[in-house]
């Protein structure tokens, strides 16, 4: 495994690392990762996870890698690049999970071109069940694409996406996507209590149903559109639901959501410009 630095050693990193890790054969030295973490209490805990090597310097931890990955919050990337800026070399693959930050937002602080690809994981990431949208900027390479691709594939599946300003939509279906589910599951369950139920019952019932559900669905060729009006039958109990969800508007309200999600992501990555 060629060596990759991680700028930024949270949640999302360690899901990556342990995805990783999980692909390389054992022994592996320390030198195939490495974190720049400024919290002490943070690096001590990878180091304990990983055979990872941290820094609390980022302009020492990017030397000799061929990946950098910038996993810090948004608000901070110009600072970020600003520290490690002049340390960056030609040929380093830039991988940047920040969300509504633009490759050209990272140029711009850059100064100068360079191979950006830009990545939305999501949440079930942490357990190796994520997706992620790619774009890579017009200065990267196929060996860079591929690179990415292995990279995120470590935490499950990846898509690519051809204009960057389609990014902020993805953010808006898959990034956000994890709330949308447990806001059904939690409603469900919600409902399913208020049926008389166990909330511990109508929980197991409320989120093995929406698992099943999707691996149906992945599982079929079938468009999900079908799939549901296989389960609903005329005059049945799935057609008295649907009916209730249909003439609450649902579907428009769920459009609603997605697109001020997208929106939002717009206004982030206008600021950060």
């Amino acid at each position: 495994m060629s060596c990759i630095c991680f700028i930024g050693g949270g949640n999302m990193a360690s899901a990556i690392i342990g995805g990783l890790y999980k692909r390389v054969p054992k022994g592996t030295g320390q030198s195939s990762i490495r974190v720049a973490e400024p919290l002490k209490a943070a690096r001590t805990q990878l180091e304990a996870r990983f055979p990872v090597e941290t820094f609390a310097d980022g302009k020492q931890a990017i030397e000799g890698a061929d990946t950098i990955i910038l996993a810090v919050k948004p608000q901070i990337i110009p600072q970020v690049l600003e520290q490690i800026g002049s340390k960056i070399q030609p040929g380093q693959l830039i991988i940047s999970i920040a969300a509504g930050t633009t490759c050209e937002t990272i140029e711009n602080e850059l100064h100068r071109e360079t191979a950006v690809v830009r990545a939305m994981p999501n949440l079930p990431a942490v357990v190796d069940a994520g997706i992620t949208g790619l774009y890579a900027n017009p200065h990267c390479r196929q060996k860079d694409k591929d690179r990415a691709k292995e990279i995120l594939s470590a935490v499950g599946q990846v898509i690519w996406i051809d204009k960057e300003n389609l990014m902020d939509a993805v953010t808006a279906v898959s990034g956000t996507g994890p709330a949308y589910v447990f806001y059904l599951v939690e409603a469900m369950r919600d409902a399913g209590v208020a049926a008389g139920l166990s909330t511990e019952t109508a929980t197991e019932l409320a989120l093995y149903t929406v698992i099943g559900s999707g691996q149906l669905a992945l599982s079929e060729p079938a468009d999900v559109a079908e799939l549901r009006q296989r389960v609903t039958s005329p005059g049945g109990t799935t057609a008295a639901a649907v009916a209730v969800l249909d003439g609450a508007g649902c579907d428009e309200i769920l459009r609603q959501a997605v697109i001020a999600a997208r929106d939002r992501g717009r206004e982030l990555s206008r600021t950060a410009l």
